[in-house]
């Protein structure tokens, strides 16, 4: 019998190993912080009482995310991650939110599309590590935060992708508070750049800016992790992001599809110079 319960923390073991066969690069970490912006937003499906399946959602007012949409390869092809995703609906429309998000992955995505989701925009996902970094002729435009850049970075991000996700920059930037690089003077961001760490690679996003500050904060990131395995999703419409990481030696290793359920969020994808990841955009 499926059964759609409400995930707890004891479920973290279930999420670190269906990462694992699907050769994700989320960390325990990236659960546990899903769960404390979210607490009542997560679901597991069980199948005869053994743990199957996963969902996440995460509401930022109207606007909501969903994501670690997990199904056990051995069970699939059963309905699972249907059920997974009608409980996470329910929930959102719950809660009175009107738009809801994904970045999905193509063994997903007829899935959504049944499920009334459109595409929106592409990400590219690039992967491999990092040459170093060129040496730099004047002031670097890039600098370490200080405390006044936090708000101003949370408040471009809210320009930026239509979405006020205030916590999670906040939450990101207290996990890895050396990661968080701005430019521009200080409470005056032009632009920001956070970065993690992952199971096979550092995930650097998000990136926003301007058409100076994007280029800066990602040569900074080049200089910063030199010798590291790194991903960056860059959205197809930035075209000059993905010519910056490619000059670089990094190679697109596959497409995530954005996709949209409900009103369409106004998102800047030419000031997205790297997405946080499929997780929340």
């Amino acid at each position: 019998m499926l059964d759609i319960r409400p995930m707890t923390i004891g479920d973290l073991a279930l999420g670190r190993r269906l990462v694992a066969q699907a050769g994700w690069n989320q960390l325990e970490a990236d659960w546990r912080r899903q769960m404390e912006l979210q607490p009542d937003g997560g679901f597991v499906a069980e199948l005869d009482g053994v743990g199957v399946g996963t969902v996440t959602t995460c509401r930022f007012g109207p606007v909501a995310w969903i994501a670690m949409m997990l199904v056990d390869e051995a069970y699939r092809g059963r309905g699972i991650g249907r059920a997974l995703m009608v409980r996470a609906l329910e929930s959102l429309n719950a809660n009175g939110v009107r738009s809801v998000r994904l970045d999905a992955t193509p063994l997903g995505r007829p899935l959504y599309e049944s499920l009334g989701f459109v595409a929106e925009a592409t990400f590219d996902r690039y992967r491999g590590v990092l040459p170093p970094a060129a040496e730099q002729s004047g002031e670097p435009m890039a600098r370490k935060a200080d405390p006044l850049d936090l708000d101003a970075a949370i408040a471009l991000d809210r320009e930026v992708t239509g979405t006020d996700r205030g916590r999670l920059i906040r939450s990101l930037a207290d996990e890895h508070p050396d990661s968080l690089r701005v430019a521009g003077e200080p409470g005056r961001v032009a632009g920001f750049l956070l970065s993690r760490p992952g199971r096979s690679a550092r995930q650097i996003g998000p990136c926003l800016g301007d058409e100076r500050a994007g280029p800066a904060l990602l040569a900074d990131a080049r200089s910063r992790y030199a010798g590291e395995a790194v991903i960056l999703d860059v959205p197809a419409a930035n075209a000059p992001a993905a010519a910056q990481v490619r000059s670089w030696g990094l190679r697109a290793e596959r497409e995530l599809l954005r996709m949209g359920r409900g009103p369409r969020v106004a998102e800047d994808p030419r000031r997205i110079w790297a997405g946080s990841g499929p997780e929340k955009g």
